[in-house]
């Protein structure tokens, strides 16, 4: 059993732990359970103690580089005081001519002196040169052997190895936890943290969403403000264009939406269109309408919409199952009712009626399959009712979660990014969700 918790990455957010053991026992039967906190990718390779060690390895390598080059100049300086001794062995013999013949060659000698003496001036900054750097060398070997006690610190505390083996071990350590997420399977929401606001724009009621069936390198954002009279959408290339504020393109939809329900899903967009039960696709690639279908006996026009209205009758969704409508009828007493869509033609391949109210409902999401249900859009809201269409069973839950804003007209989850996307009052936020996972064994059927 492995609980996991999953942290975004966009411009403004970055995780700062790596992945964590917090526990592990054994069950009844025998399987290892553990807890662990997974990072975004890549993230083991910026671990705070590798970042520190890479860093201190660096520095002690610049300066072996600084040493080399007093080095080779000390050296050359050397030939040079060579070449000196040299001249001042024959001003020796000079004196000496002087002395034993002061007068006849005073002159003669003197002159000689003289421009002996202009040949050693410039050994004076030379023997000045040779004092700092001599000052310089002893500060460098006292850095250096207070580096190497800091490394050697490092090095008992995270195992004997230079960086590049760390670093490939942690790599192969991420690899291999990588692999085993790949065996969970869906997880039951535990707890949710955040909000991380991302930018505030629009207006009180909007959505926000990325496609959780893209590729890693495809993080476009969309963009619909308010909850009617409105069919613009704005599309933008990354978080950090979002935040920015610079479009990649707008879509001129050829209906206006009802509410703010909607979700792109494999590079369509699904919405409700106005003043209808009607589910539109749309294609962002060739700008048409490829499905639309009537959502039968599904109520619209705020005859059944969240507690906020805003005609939030209809709630389009994806998680790992795939897509999902969530809706009242008047068959089901205005209960809420969960159908899965084929996300090709929009026909209800299956539903699930639940009997908690619509009307009562702040907002909803699917999970793997399972909707939970806030009791309220405002302050103090929580997750409140589960329904697992697995087992077509519910439960009633008490999972808080921070309305920082006040009032919330979306909130959806990105199977991708493992977080809800939620307009909180005119601001766009993300909150970070822990599931409890079943690991699946060979033995799994």
């Amino acid at each position: 059993v492995l609980s996991l918790s999953s942290q975004l990455s966009s411009t403004q957010i970055s995780p700062k732990e790596g992945w964590q053991v917090y526990s592990s026992a054994q069950d009844p039967d025998g399987r290892c359970i553990c807890t662990v906190v997974a990072p975004e990718q890549n993230l083991c390779s910026r671990d705070a103690k590798s970042r520190q060690l890479r860093q201190l390895l660096e520095k002690v390598q610049n300066m072996s580089q600084s040493i080399e080059v007093l080095n080779l100049r000390t050296q050359r300086d050397f030939q040079y005081v060579l070449k000196m001794e040299t001249q001042m062995k024959g001003l020796k013999a000079k004196f000496r001519q002087i002395e034993d013949d002061r007068k006849t060659l005073m002159t003669k000698h003197f002159q000689e002196l003289k421009e002996k003496m202009d040949e050693l001036l410039p050994l004076i900054p030379v023997l000045e040169q040779y004092k700092t750097d001599a000052k310089l060398i002893t500060q460098f070997k006292e850095e250096i052997r207070n580096l190497s006690a800091v490394l050697t610190g490092i090095q008992e505390e995270i195992g004997a190895y230079d960086y590049e083996e760390l670093h490939q071990r942690v790599l192969s350590l991420e690899t291999r936890l990588r692999d085993c997420m790949k065996k969970l399977t869906c997880g039951k929401l535990m707890k949710i943290t955040g909000p991380i606001t991302v930018k505030t724009s629009g207006t009180r009621f909007g959505a926000w969403m990325t496609d959780p069936l893209a590729s890693e390198k495809n993080n476009r954002v969309w963009y619909m403000d308010s909850y009617t009279n409105n069919k613009i959408v704005r599309e933008y290339k990354s978080i950090a264009d979002f935040v920015s504020g610079a479009e990649s393109r707008t879509y001129n939809l050829p209906f206006k939406w009802a509410g703010t329900n909607h979700v792109v899903y494999n590079g369509s967009l699904y919405f409700n269109k106005y003043q209808s039960n009607i589910i539109i696709k749309y294609s962002f690639d060739t700008g048409r309408v490829l499905a639309q279908r009537s959502l039968e006996y599904a109520g619209f026009h705020n005859v059944y919409p969240y507690t906020w209205g805003g005609f939030s009758d209809i709630d389009l969704m994806a998680d790992e199952i795939g897509l999902w409508a969530v809706y009242a009828t008047n068959q089901n007493a205005g209960n809420i009712v969960i159908s899965q869509l084929n996300q090709d033609t929009l026909e209800v391949m299956k539903s699930w009626s639940t009997g908690y109210p619509k009307r009562s409902a702040g907002e909803s999401f699917m999970i793997c399959g399972t909707l939970y249900v806030t009791n309220s859009h405002l302050t103090g809201a929580k997750v409140y009712y589960s329904y697992s269409t697995k087992t077509s069973t519910y439960e009633y839950t008490d999972i808080p979660f921070h309305n920082q804003y006040f009032h919330i007209s979306m909130l959806d989850y990105n199977a991708r990014d493992r977080a809800l996307y939620a307009w909180n009052n005119g601001h766009q936020v993300l909150f970070n969700v822990t599931l409890f996972h079943i690991i699946k064994t060979e033995d799994d059927t």
